[in-house]
């Protein structure tokens, strides 16, 4: 009777916590963000603009520039995609995947949890990012979601004339007096409308294929569930709060032990003590896939770095930009003090963002049809970069080995550039982590996810990394 008497209370505990949360959380989407026409805008190495064509070469002058920090006369060399005007960015900005608090969710095991809000925003921006890396290998990254602008009416999700209204508001938060022009963009190419309808089906497919493997139920594979049963080999549990690097770890894992076909041609590689072994990730991309067939993964490279001591020191605002001008960049795991965001671009000083503390109500994914809304985020976010959280983790994706060894090098310049005679962030090294008398991680472990070497250092993380709420 004890027993029953207390989970009882913790039932009526969680439902009072979820109703706070839900008043709490409900928020973050009230606020303007305020973007400039004059200066370029950065989306996961897209850049966007929201001049008129007769100030294009300007823009183009500040791109070069940009690049010349950190490749001097080989900049145009860079493949960075230069796009026009405000909608165009907007469409980029919704389709990629939002994932925030839920409630109301199946509980979670071992506890009387059926929400994450107040705990799991780390969680959430380690998700994104690993989504991102996801829909740039099933989706590329030219793809844009056909109903960014125009999402379906429903009573617990964002409306069409609640987008209208955020994008009118975007619009017209830019500090200019005259309106863009939409620059001329290239015609697609031609193909017969059967092919085309079959592209758009099966990019519909992979679209809901992704969200649904970050859906809150304990069988999707990237869901907040599995994600808290890998974390407790690290001594997590639901409820606690996770760092960056941890969630790095916890990734991992989730991806080498999912079992769904389609993920078997990709693997994630973090990196060790802010050095990235090139032996090591090429091992894994050329590892067998589980049907014992040859093949080439593509990597999710993770690199949990600090960007400073108490504060993120202002001399890796030129670096952090570089990154996300990167195609190779899937985003950062980061925030501020007590708050974890996803960062997935930036104009002049201000980190562009994606804010998981929305508390939303949970929905099952695994039936037809499900409802996409509350995926995709209306209405971006800005931070100033002083105000980020030194501890962070930045991501790469690679298709191919041939990819991995051109980003390495193009990063390498990054760093070398940024580091300006100090030691860089994070270094890229030939060879295996063996060569240097560190334990390599093991692709496959029978009786434990993490190794005792792995144990060590995820505490270590735990107890440097920032509280988050």
């Amino acid at each position: 009777m004890e027993a029953t008497g207390t989970d009882e209370v913790e039932k009526i505990k969680s439902k009072f916590m979820s109703a706070w949360h839900n008043m709490k959380y409900s928020w973050v989407l009230k606020t303007k963000t305020y973007f400039s026409r004059n200066s370029p805008v950065f989306l996961l190495g897209k850049c966007y603009h929201f001049k008129t064509e007769g100030e294009y070469r300007a823009l183009q002058s500040f791109h070069s520039a940009l690049w010349m920090n950190f490749y001097g006369s080989n900049f145009d060399q860079i493949n960075t995609q230069i796009s026009g005007n405000v909608e165009e960015f907007r469409k980029d900005f919704i389709s990629r995947i939002w994932l925030t608090y839920r409630e109301e969710f199946p509980q979670i095991q071992g506890s009387a949890l059926t929400t994450d809000c107040g705990w799991g925003c780390t969680l959430r921006t380690g998700q994104m990012l690993l989504a991102q890396g996801l829909m740039l290998h099933f989706l590329g990254r030219a793809w844009v979601w056909p109903e960014a602008l125009d999402m379906d009416s429903d009573s617990e999700s964002w409306t069409s004339h609640t987008v209208r209204k955020l994008t009118a508001s975007f619009e017209a938060s830019l500090t200019a007096e005259r309106d863009p022009r939409v620059l001329a963009q290239p015609q697609p190419q031609r193909g017969t409308r059967r092919s085309r309808d079959l592209t758009e089906r099966r990019n519909e497919a992979y679209h809901r294929k992704i969200i649904s493997w970050f859906g809150d139920s304990p069988l999707a594979a990237f869901g907040l569930h599995q994600l808290i049963e890998y974390g407790k080999k690290s001594g997590k549990a639901a409820g606690d709060w996770y760092g960056p690097a941890v969630v790095a770890h916890i990734l991992r894992k989730a991806v080498e032990e999912a079992r769904d076909p389609e993920l078997q041609g990709v693997t994630v590689y973090v990196a060790q003590d802010c050095t990235v072994y090139s032996s090591d990730v090429i091992d894994r991309q050329c590892s067998l896939l589980e049907s014992g067939k040859a093949g080439t993964k593509a990597v999710i490279i993770l690199v949990p770095v600090r960007l400073g001591g108490e504060r993120t020191n202002t001399d890796y605002l030129e670096f952090v930009k570089g990154i996300l001008s990167l195609e190779y960049c899937v985003g950062i795991i980061g925030g501020k003090p007590k708050q974890s965001y996803y960062f997935a671009g930036f104009q002049d000083d201000s980190l562009i963002y994606m804010d998981p503390h929305y508390c939303q109500s949970f929905v099952d994914v695994s039936i037809k049809d499900f409802p996409l809304e509350s995926f995709h985020c209306p209405s971006p976010k800005k931070m100033s970069f002083k105000k980020m959280d030194p501890s962070c983790t930045i991501g790469f994706y690679c298709r191919t080995v041939q990819d991995f060894e051109k980003a390495s090098e193009e990063i390498t310049k990054m760093l070398k550039s940024s580091s300006k005679e100090k030691y860089p962030l994070f270094t890229f090294v030939q060879g295996h982590s063996r060569d240097y008398d560190f334990a390599s991680s093991p692709l496959h472990e029978e009786h434990d996810l993490f190794s005792e070497d792995e144990k060590k250092r995820l505490k270590r993380f735990s107890t440097e990394e920032f509280v988050l709420l």
